[in-house]
């Protein structure tokens, strides 16, 4: 990508909206064309300026950026990159089934947000390293260990081979929607399945491995 990528940063503090902003602004190939306090200012805001990128906390008043994040990825083009504090599964399991394209804590470098904001404009999938390790601990605390790609196949639902298929194809979310006669957010669901079953980060990754 050659052109400057575009950003809105949606976080109800404003402390944190301009260290964010700081940061960013440090990479010439970066502009920030707004900023919100709420979900709903940051759909408002992506709609207006249509950017590459919304950074998007989960906590906000009035709307949250999960329900930010659906309406910002059915309504725009707009890329979202969760960045928050918060770490459960549960979050990141909805974050992108609502369609963010990655999730960031707000403990990271500044080298590393901008690599993801970068890689988020590239189509990327990004994943806060310190979640992976989390996610790695906690199998060998509990004595999981990582399926074979197989029996990863096995356990999906019929429906989520059914997406996973026509990812490999190259299809967008909402061509899988109009094949397969559902809504574009049930289709955004089944791909977070298919992240956190796979344990892969990308739809590339995805196409791979349908593949294999």
């Amino acid at each position: 990508m050659t052109s400057t990528i575009k950003v809105v940063i949606a976080d109800d503090h404003e402390s944190v909206r301009s260290g964010i902003a700081a940061i960013l602004g440090t990479d010439p190939g970066i502009e920030i064309v707004a900023q919100a306090s709420d979900g709903f200012e940051a759909v408002l805001e992506c709609v207006k300026h249509s950017p590459d990128v919304a950074l998007v906390d989960l906590r906000m008043p009035q709307k949250d950026g999960i329900w930010a994040t659906e309406r910002i990825t059915s309504q725009t083009q707009t890329r979202v990159l969760i960045l928050t504090t918060y770490d459960s599964d549960d979050l990141i399991a909805k974050a992108l089934a609502a369609g963010a394209h990655g999730y960031l804590l707000k403990s990271t470098s500044g080298t590393e947000l901008i690599l993801g904001v970068r890689h988020v404009a590239q189509n990327r999938h990004v994943l806060d390293p310190a979640i992976v390790g989390s996610m790695l601990d906690q199998m060998k605390q509990t004595g999981t260990r990582v399926s074979p790609e197989t029996e990863v196949i096995d356990q999906l639902t019929q429906r989520e081979s059914d997406v996973l298929q026509l990812l490999a194809q190259g299809l967008t979310n909402q061509k899988i929607a109009e094949r397969l006669g559902v809504g574009v957010t049930t289709v955004k669901t089944h791909v977070g399945a298919l992240y956190a079953k796979t344990g892969v980060a990308s739809r590339i990754e995805l196409s791979r491995f349908a593949g294999r």
